[in-house]
């Protein structure tokens, strides 16, 4: 099921995925994608162009997720699964769920407690004591409201939620994005942990459209691993947690 691709320019592996998808039968085994990029913004189907702040020689890339602007470039492991949902037996809500759970069990494996923010898919850490296990007051107040009719990071046009309804990032960094198409209930695109990066580029957008949104790696929050390592953690755990 894993197929480690190593560094891939994103188009053609973009491009990939939807021939996959388009292709496949109720027969197609499922596939999990591990691989890194080269650097990249990706806009998604609710990205606007004022998030983009000075993208300079960094190529720019509209795709089909859902979602604002990411960035996307070598110590970053990102994970595509494409997965048959409706043969699996669950649905997008429980899908993203799983997809957080998985990179959740994955910063655990290093000794760092991820947590969910609700209004804001995604994975974040306490800056100031990451291996905190203190629930975050934050986070989702149950199951069901980790993804919203107004989650931007699921497919379809999203309205943009209103600057009141900004969720609260105070005292975190982002330290893996989401961001998922379902066609034909089969999924495609999917999560991205950072490992070891230049995280600079990161401040020329406002990451998933939040403005002044920190994102850190497990290199600055002082997690020195391989990304082979943390992609070899990463995989058995989406293996684990995304099983029907």
């Amino acid at each position: 099921m894993i197929e480690v691709l190593g560094q891939v320019p994103y188009q053609p592996t973009y491009a990939a995925m939807q021939d996959f998808t388009a292709a496949r039968s109720a027969e197609t085994p499922d596939r999990l994608w591990i691989c890194e990029h080269p650097p990249v913004f990706t806009l998604g189907l609710a990205g606007r162009a004022e998030h983009l702040l000075a993208t300079g020689d960094v190529a720019v890339v509209a795709t089909n997720r859902g979602g604002q602007v990411t960035y996307h470039g070598p110590g970053q492991v990102v994970a595509y699964p494409l997965l048959d949902l409706k043969r699996r037996g669950y649905f997008v809500k429980e899908y993203v769920y799983r997809l957080e759970e998985s990179v959740i069990r994955t910063l655990l494996a290093f000794g760092i407690t991820g947590h969910r923010v609700a209004g804001a898919p995604g994975i974040y850490v306490r800056l100031e004591d990451p291996r905190s296990h203190a629930v975050l007051e934050q986070r989702p107040k149950k199951v069901e409201a980790s993804v919203s009719q107004e989650d931007p990071s699921v497919e379809g046009p999203q309205a943009k939620p209103s600057q009141s309804a900004r969720p609260d990032f105070t005292g975190l960094g982002k330290i893996a994005a989401l961001g998922i198409k379902v066609s034909r209930h089969c999924t495609y695109h999917g999560v991205a942990l950072n490992v070891a990066m230049d995280l600079s580029p990161f401040s020329r957008i406002d990451p998933c459209g939040y403005p002044s949104l920190q994102t850190v790696d497990l290199s600055t929050i002082g997690v020195s691993v391989s990304w082979q390592e943390a992609a070899d953690v990463l995989g058995q755990k989406l293996v684990t947690y995304l099983s029907p």
